[in-house]
């Protein structure tokens, strides 16, 4: 028996829900980036990006969230509608509030960094009464953004998303996704991300990422021990993302899983960590292993991080696997 049990006749493969951004990717690589005039737009966000990466794959996709009334927010919506993500549930947020927007800087493939601008943005106005019951239960799982547990009322909007998947049969997979710009504390984090992981089935994470949760007094745990204490509670699949290292992952069934990497021309590292759970999840739903499913991710991170862009360039299956049998 498989160790998740997705509900097969839903209508919806994955529901992603949470943060929806604008990523301005800088042009002029290989320098800082005070020296960098031009950036090109995509679409960014994690669980943006997820969900996308899934639609890609041929997955049957919805989006719940906000968007800014402005022109980014239009971008947005357009771009995921392209993509085939259903947006009926997503709202445009008429407050005054903006798009979240993030810079990225690419020194080296090594050295990359962000800047997030994330003051009154759109997403984290996302309320309870944008969270439709109905629309839930029509999905196999939900994705998860911790992001989007920031800042209230967006952080009640997800409590209210994870009561009806639960209420539902809806596979919770919850990808920490820590940005210290959202958040106003540390033991915030700790605090309301926790409260998630422990209802969910899948959890997604760096090995950074897991500390914050596990143990705010600094004192980090080991792989093992982190899976153990997800186990605990509802998780049946914990993976800890090693960037160029790889992932491992562990299951509530003994399995501990050490991931593949392969060969890659980097440009950037980010968006590595989107493209590989977008294909992580797409094997388990598709009911191939977990090792295999890790094999897709690797695939699909080598060639996001060889791209200039993360929503762009989530690969087709077609791609993945043409990578993984040139690899052999």
């Amino acid at each position: 028996m498989s160790l998740i049990q997705f509900q097969q006749h839903r209508e919806l493969d994955l529901i992603g829900v949470g943060r929806l951004c604008i990523d301005l990717n800088a042009n002029e690589i290989n320098r800082p980036m005070e020296l960098t005039r031009t950036f090109t737009k995509y679409v960014g966000g994690s669980p943006a990006n997820i969900t996308i990466a899934l639609s890609k794959l041929g997955k049957k996709t919805g989006f719940i969230g906000r968007i800014a009334d402005d022109q980014h927010g239009r971008f947005i919506m357009n771009y995921l509608q392209e993509c085939g993500v259903d947006t009926s549930n997503v709202v445009k947020d008429l407050s005054g509030s903006v798009t979240g927007l993030v810079f990225t800087e690419i020194k080296s493939p090594e050295e990359c960094s962000i800047l997030m601008y994330r003051d009154n943005v759109a997403d984290l106005k996302l309320e309870p009464g944008d969270v439709s019951e109905a629309y839930i239960k029509r999905a196999k799982a939900i994705l998860i953004s911790g992001t989007a547990l920031a800042k209230s009322p967006s952080r009640e909007a997800v409590f209210i998303a994870l009561e009806y998947a639960r209420k539902h049969d809806v596979v919770v997979i919850f990808d920490i996704d820590y940005r210290p710009r959202t958040w106003v504390s540390l033991a915030e984090v700790g605090a309301y991300c926790r409260l998630v992981a422990e209802k969910s089935d899948i959890i997604l994470g760096g090995r950074e990422e897991f500390d914050l949760l596990e143990d705010l007094a600094g004192q980090a745990r080991d792989d093992r021990e982190t899976a153990n204490m997800w186990f605990e509670h509802r998780a049946k699949i914990v993976l800890v993302k090693h960037g160029g290292a790889g992932s491992t992952a562990f299951t509530r069934d003994g399995q501990v899983l050490k991931g593949v990497t392969y060969k890659a021309n980097v440009v950037k590292t980010f968006g590595a960590g989107d493209s590989f759970a977008g294909a992580f999840i797409y094997g388990l739903m598709n009911g191939l292993s977990v090792e295999e499913s890790q094999r897709l991710g690797a695939a699909s991170a080598s060639i996001v991080v060889s791209s200039h862009s993360s929503s762009d360039a989530m690969p087709t299956i077609e791609k993945i696997q043409a990578l993984i049998q040139s690899a052999n």
